[in-house]
């Protein structure tokens, strides 16, 4: 019923909540940032149990199924979750690593900052293993109330503000559609697990209040995840919000946004795929397309960003939408490409934003007109760039070209027209998205340097753990890129959610 080794990546990271609250109380001004440091400590160490319950059997500490469930079925530490809670724990120390000298430099209160971080990350990590509707709904809340905060940090800045108040009221009116259609599920079925809920479903989906029930809650999910029609919040407020957060929210946010929907679609709704598997290829096609003619038109790199992370919801869902036509190896194929897909994505956005930070802290800009000439008084910035940019188009030899080729071939391994199509849709899109990501690196490495540029600046040094989360990001995309097979580890954790454990 409460198995403590299982619980302990929670356990941890609720220490680290209260000990960077101790901290913040007890440190002068000038030393805020230690509590940063605590937050990065204990997310670290809450990926060793991580490791310890996904080698459990070759360390000797179980034997036989390693999956274990707690709460009567509501809480389920398997594979699929240890893989997104890692997932989380990274996103969340690098967004830390991201912030330190920005937050420090922007003389805005920094422990607060540093404990909302980690408590958003709280929520993602108890989604990973949630398995009922409560759960999910209070940790996917716990993700988004802090980032509330987060996004309006800068309180003297309009355009903060705005960019906070657009996300709660968007975040609000999403929670409201989501737990109505979840109450209209449970109204109907009686249960909330998901397994209950799969059981009972198979002879609801005719039923219209069911049917309703299903589209609210993928549409809560789609504002969660901004896709499209549902992303109209998301550029304005990653161009509002301190740059960090706008990398955290585009990562790890978004990250619990699909982890949510993939659980309860495939765990809750797999006896229904006929009702939200049309829904989702929709959302995928109108979210790749969109996405990417609207960062075609953008001059300021986070929103151009900001698009992009629109483009790339609509590449995750591409495998999602063709589950009802796969196989069972299908279905495991599809779950891998989903999976590996997000996992990619969070290290080559995350870079990217750290790139944007470090760059608009030399130039003072993150418009792209200012960012021309970039390698002739920067160049270590802009050969990242240029990793991030491409790997994020989907370049070989970078980590990017493996994500969307296991997303091309789960939608291939699919039946039918409807999956051809897609599969079309998604490769005119990736020529699109490149021709936006070519352009800043274009800018930034054969356009001279414009006068508004501080070249006496252009020379400063970029901070220590700026540097850190830099290198971390940049190692896992090109070492990915060029040797894949780091990554199969991750068919373990698809065949974990395909087959329901």
């Amino acid at each position: 019923m409460f198995d403590y080794h299982a619980l302990a990546p929670e356990l941890i990271v609720g220490g680290t909540l209260m000990a960077a609250l101790l901290a913040d109380l007890v440190l002068p001004e000038e030393r805020k940032y230690l509590v940063g440091v605590v937050g990065i400590v204990g997310l670290v160490a809450a990926l060793f149990p991580l490791l310890t319950l996904g080698f459990c059997e070759d360390l000797g500490f179980c034997s036989g199924a390693t999956e274990r469930v707690m709460f009567g079925g509501s809480y389920v530490v398997d594979d699929f979750a240890l893989v997104m809670k890692g997932l989380f724990l990274v996103t969340g120390v690098i967004s830390i690593l991201m912030s330190v000298g920005y937050i420090e430099s922007e003389r805005y209160y920094q422990g607060e900052f540093y404990w909302l971080i980690v408590a958003s990350v709280t929520g993602a990590v108890v989604m990973a293993s949630s398995r009922d509707l409560i759960t999910v709904f209070i940790g996917l809340e716990l993700v988004s109330g802090p980032a509330f905060l987060l996004a309006g940090w800068r309180k003297g800045d309009v355009r903060s503000n705005e960019a906070a108040l657009k996300f709660f009221l968007i975040g609000v009116l999403s929670a409201a559609i989501l737990l109505f259609g979840m109450s209209l599920v449970y109204g109907l079925t009686g249960e909330i697990t998901f397994e209950g809920i799969r059981a009972a479903s198979a002879t609801l989906a005719d039923e219209p209040a069911f049917v309703m029930g299903v589209i609210f809650v993928l549409v809560g999910f789609g504002f969660k995840i901004s896709a499209v029609p549902f992303h109209f919040w998301a550029p304005d407020t990653y161009q509002g919000a301190p740059t960090p957060v706008a990398a955290y929210l585009s990562v790890g946010s978004k990250a619990a946004g699909f982890v949510g929907l993939l659980t309860v679609c495939y765990l809750a709704f797999s006896e229904v795929a006929s009702i939200w598997g049309p829904a989702l290829w929709l959302l995928a096609a109108l979210s790749m397309t969109i996405g990417n003619l609207t960062a075609l038109k953008q001059t300021n790199i986070v929103r151009l960003l900001g698009f992009s992370s629109v483009a790339h919801a609509g590449f995750v869902l591409v495998p999602f939408a063709m589950a009802a036509s796969y196989d069972a190896e299908g279905l495991q194929s599809a779950f891998f490409a989903s999976i590996t897909y997000l996992l990619v994505y969070a290290f080559m956005n995350l870079g990217a934003f750290a790139v944007v930070i470090a760059v608009a802290a030399k130039t003072g800009s993150a418009e792209l007109d200012d960012w021309a000439g970039l390698s002739r008084y920067a160049p270590v910035p802009a050969v990242l760039l240029a990793v991030f940019f491409f790997s994020l188009a989907g370049i070989p030899p970078l980590a990017g070209w493996f994500a969307k080729l296991v997303m091309f071939r789960a939608v291939l391994g699919g039946t039918g027209a409807w999956g051809a199509a897609l599969a079309v849709i998604a490769a005119v899109n990736a020529v699109i998205a490149l021709a936006y990501y070519a352009r800043v690196v274009k800018t930034a490495f054969m356009d001279p340097v414009p006068a508004t540029v501080p070249l006496a600046d252009a020379g400063a040094p970029i901070a220590p753990a700026l540097v850190l989360a830099l290198g971390v990001t940049a190692a896992v995309v090109v070492v990915a890129g060029f040797y894949p097979p780091i990554l199969s580890f991750f068919g373990d954790a698809a065949r974990a959610l395909a087959f329901g454990g």
